[in-house]
Order: structure tokens, then C-alpha cells, then sequence
């Protein structure tokens, strides 16, 4: 009997960006008596089916964008006579549909760090359950992941997480709902040990995989002050100290070790946060923009975003010290007009961002906005190939829809088009020089120029095409540019590298600038 883990995609790209987490986190979770689990990440080459025997135990991690091509895994290696497991957070979300549509035998739900290794145990014994409820375990349970089983010629970039939550509560986002408001922190020497593992092992790129890296704002102390509520102030307090107790840490780690993390943007404000960003070298961080009116933050719950002028100067802050930021911006909202795209390409080039991505208006299970609209479809849900469109996800991706909602203003292959304007516009050749100035060498910025091709490939071209053809061509150029754009990001292996001695004088509550 094995244990097998498979990360399912139906777009393989030969190289990927970032590791998947989650596998190498359950194949430590999986019990030793079971050997090393066979690890399938479809991102990088489809799953070989002769792999899995009879009796063989199969572990399938889905999130609604995979999750198509994920119960086709699960029905194939069912017939195989495997034992299959799903788990993530579209398995949390909808349980019976692993089981109806992809073959599952189990379905874990929440955390699966801890459970994993009972579902196991149980599978073996004959007496698993139907539904194991991992829950949401405390940073101190995360287990770290076994990277030595990652491929290391095959990501550019590894992943280490340090904190689960997000205490937001964006409309478009289901991540305060599954993972909670309350941030679970990692202790930092966990956290860097896991760092030092991954450089010992030839990783100097490293995302910090978070939900949200600024879990508590200056605004959030200030309030918590203003209401003389000295236990929530003291906890705030807290959790800031140990945001800069580990950027401290990482501070201390090789000097060629680069971060890059998912932050709001009311860090902002925070410039003493930005500058240990700075020193701790996390030179990148993906903010959510979302949009760059009033009334689209307002639409999206995200008000405390700024907009115009003021977005401007908050995101030319993260420049200034030292922080490039990846701008995410959504169009169909809507208050979006037909002006609305090239205002959104213009600030992106005023604020001064790094890298964008702009995504379609998509309702996500989960989320506010997807409970509001699959309400709103009630007795009217129109149906592609047989399958309601409010279950999407189902339909193949050749003749799934790109949006789902009537715009007030433009049709869908006008903001689907509109849209891709966009891109083409931000990752121009000459867009792309002109910002590839932030690199001193000339080598640096032909690479930051491949790296900014690659990205537009990756995330634009194969997610707005509208047929196949369209899409594999778009997936073959992203494989040809991934090949030459790995050989950036690799490192000498540090074997001999040792956790970083740290000073007897660490950041502490009264050392840090509370506001």
C-alpha cells in the first residue's frame, strides 16, 4: 500500500512558480509506517495513472478552480481500486460533491496538518469515516513540510506559511470564512527553521504563503484604544510584536535569500512595518487593489482601500521603502464603465507597480458575493451542457463562461476583451523596459522582462482565452518561457547553513511604534 498526493491541474507547464504547500505538508503528516508518499503536482506534468495499485490510498487537494479536473482524478484512480481522499478548501465547502462526482471515499474538511495521519490510520483499518473535520488547529500544530520530497529543479520559488486568517471581510474573498478572522501565528523559530531547511536545499526564493502578513493595523490598536479594551489592545499588540520579532529573524538569514509575502494595503501607513519588510528582504508583496474607484472598494467591502490620489501615494509608499508590490485589480464590477480599464492601466503605471494581474469578476463558493448572486439566480438558473451555471466549476473550461453576472454597461466579451487590453497594455515590451529600471544590471532586467512575459502567459493568456486552441498555444509559450526563466532563481545548496544566532535583544511591545 502507498500514499499517494496529487495537486490536480488541467494546464501543465513543465516549470512551476510557487510549490504547492499543502503537498509536502501532508506528506510529512503521513505516517512514517507508510514510507514516503508519491507527490503529483499537475502543474508540472499529468498524473500517471500506473503509478496507483489497488489498496493504494489517494489524497486529491481541490480549490474551485481545480476542481473539475480534480474528481476526474479521483473516479480514475477509484477504478484503479484506490482509496480516495479529498480535502481543501472546495471539499470543505461542498463534501458531497466529492463523494457524488469524484469517486471519494472520505472527505476531510478544514485543516488537514493533524487529521491526516487519523484518516490514514483509520482507511487501513477498515473503519474511516465518511467526513473527518480537521478544523482550524492553532499555529502551533501547523506541521512543517517535508521539502526534501519537492523536485527542486522543477519551482522557482518555495513556500513557507506563518500565519493562517484574515481578519478582512472582502465580499469576493471566502478566506475569512474557512480560515477565520482570528490570525494563527506560527512560532518564528518554527518558521525559520523551515527557511533554513529550504536554503540548505538550493531555495533562495521564498513566498510567505499567508492570507494576510499584516494581520493587525494601526487603525485596529487605535480602535481597540478609543474603546478602553485593554485585553483586545494587549492581544493586537501582540501579534504585531511577532511580526517583527520573525522579520527580525529573517533579517539574520543568508544575504541572498529573497521573501515576497500577500499584504493589504494599509501597510501603507505603517511605514516602520515597511522598513522591516525592507531589512528582512521581502522585496515583493501581492496587494489586492480590487479597484481604483469609491464605488467599486465599496462594492467589494473593501473601503478601508483608498482610491485616486490617495491609492497613488499609498502604493508609491511601498516602493519608497523598498517593497514592490503586485497589484491585483478585478474588472465587471458594477460601477465599472468603459473608462474604467485604461484609468486602471494609468494608475497602475503612476503608482509605480512592479506587477499587475487583472482578473474578470468571478463569484467564488464561499464568498459573500457568491451567496448573494447563486440567491439572486433562484428559480432562473440558466444551465450549460446540463449543469447549472451556478455550479460553474463543472463545466469544462472550453465553454465555461468568463463571467456570470449581466454588466449594467458592457457585454462579457467586452470586458473579456476590454480586460486582456489591459494586459496587453501593462506588459508591452516597453512597459515592461521602462519598469525593469529598478535593476541595476543589464542582465537583471533581460530577466526581469522574461520573468514579466512568462507571468502575462501564465495568468492572462490561458485564463481569458475563450477555446483550446487558444489556450494550448498560450500553454506551450509558457513552458518554453518557464525552461529559461528557472535558471534565474537557481541557488547553490547551503548544506552546512545553521539557524541564525540571534541577538539577546529581540523587537519587543516597547520597542515597537505602536501609532
Amino acid at each position: 500500500m502507498r500514499v499517494h498526493l496529487v495537486n490536480p491541474s488541467d494546464t501543465s507547464f513543465g516549470i512551476g512558480v510557487i510549490t504547492p504547500r499543502w503537498l509536502y505538508v501532508l506528506a510529512a503528516a503521513t505516517p512514517a509506517s507508510c514510507g514516503d508518499p508519491i507527490v503529483t503536482d499537475e502543474t508540472l506534468e499529468q498524473m500517471n495513472f500506473d503509478t496507483i495499485e489497488a489498496g493504494d490510498i489517494v489524497g486529491v487537494g481541490i480549490h474551485t478552480g481545480n476542481a473539475l479536473r480534480g474528481m476526474e482524478v479521483g473516479r480514475q484512480a477509484r477504478k484503479r481500486g484506490a482509496l480516495v481522499v479529498y480535502g481543501g478548501i472546495h471539499a470543505t465547502l461542498y463534501p458531497d460533491e466529492a463523494r457524488d462526482l469524484g469517486g471519494a471515499h472520505v472527505v476531510v474538511k478544514g485543516d488537514g496538518d493533524v487529521v491526516w495521519g487519523k484518516v490514514i490510520a483509520d482507511l487501513i483499518a477498515g473503519t474511516a469515516q465518511a467526513v473527518y473535520d480537521g478544523g482550524r488547529i492553532s499555529g502551533d500544530q501547523f506541521v512543517p513540510a517535508r521539502w526534501d520530497l519537492a523536485p527542486r529543479a522543477s519551482y522557482m520559488w518555495a513556500s513557507v506559511q506563518t500565519v493562517r486568517g484574515c481578519p478582512k471581510h472582502c465580499s469576493f474573498c471566502s478566506v475569512w470564512r474557512t480560515d477565520g478572522q482570528k490570525p494563527r501565528q506560527r512560532s518564528s523559530d518554527i518558521v525559520i527553521g523551515e527557511i533554513v531547511q529550504l536554503r540548505r536545499l538550493g531555495y533562495r526564493f521564498i513566498a510567505l504563503a499567508d492570507d494576510n502578513f499584516y494581520p493587525v493595523t494601526l487603525t485596529d490598536i487605535e480602535l481597540a484604544e478609543k474603546q478602553d479594551n485593554a485585553a483586545r489592545v494587549a492581544e493586537l499588540r501582540a501579534i504585531r510584536a511577532e511580526r517583527f520579532e520573525l522579520m527580525d529573524k529573517l533579517a539574520k538569514l543568508p544575504d541572498d535569500m529573497i521573501f515576497f509575502t500577500q499584504i493589504t494595503m494599509e501597510a501603507g501607513e505603517d511605514t516602520q512595518f515597511l522598513d522591516a519588510m525592507r531589512k528582512a528582504r521581502i522585496k515583493g508583496a501581492l496587494v489586492g487593489v480590487e479597484s481604483v474607484t469609491e464605488e467599486g472598494l465599496k462594492s467589494v467591502f473593501k473601503n478601508f482601500n483608498s482610491a485616486g490620489g490617495d491609492l497613488v501615494t499609498r502604493l508609491s509608499k511601498f516602493k519608497e521603502h523598498g517593497v514592490h508590490v503586485l497589484g491585483s485589480f478585478i474588472f465587471g464590477l458594477p460601477s465599472d464603465k468603459r473608462d474604467t480599464f485604461d484609468a486602471t492601466a494609468a494608475l497602475a503605471k503612476k503608482a509605480g507597480i512592479t506587477f499587475a494581474q487583472f482578473v474578470m469578476m468571478t463569484p467564488f463558493p464561499g464568498t459573500v458575493d457568491f451567496d448573494r448572486w447563486e440567491k439572486n439566480m433562484e428559480g432562473n438558473t440558466p444551465e450549460v451542457g446540463g449543469v447549472p451555471i451556478t455550479r460553474y466549476w463543472l463545466i469544462p473550461a472550453e465553454v465555461r463562461p468568463k463571467m456570470f453576472t449581466p454588466h449594467g454597461l458592457m457585454s462579457t466579451d467586452e470586458i473579456r476583451e476590454r480586460t486582456q487590453g489591459v494586459w496587453d497594455k501593462f506588459y508591452g515590451t516597453k512597459e515592461i523596459w521602462q519598469r525593469s529600471s529598478c535593476i541595476k544590471s543589464l542582465k537583471g532586467r533581460l530577466a526581469f522582462m522574461l520573468i514579466s512575459k512568462l507571468y502575462r502567459q501564465m495568468y492572462a493568456n490561458t485564463g481569458i482565452s475563450t477555446d483550446s486552441a487558444r489556450r494550448q498555444k498560450a500553454t506551450k509559450m509558457a513552458r518554453i518561457l518557464a525552461a529559461q526563466c528557472r535558471r534565474f532563481f537557481e541557488a547553490k545548496p547551503m548544506p552546512e547553513l545553521e539557524m541564525p544566532v540571534m541577538s539577546k535583544t529581540v523587537p519587543s511591545l516597547t520597542s515597537i511604534n505602536l501609532g
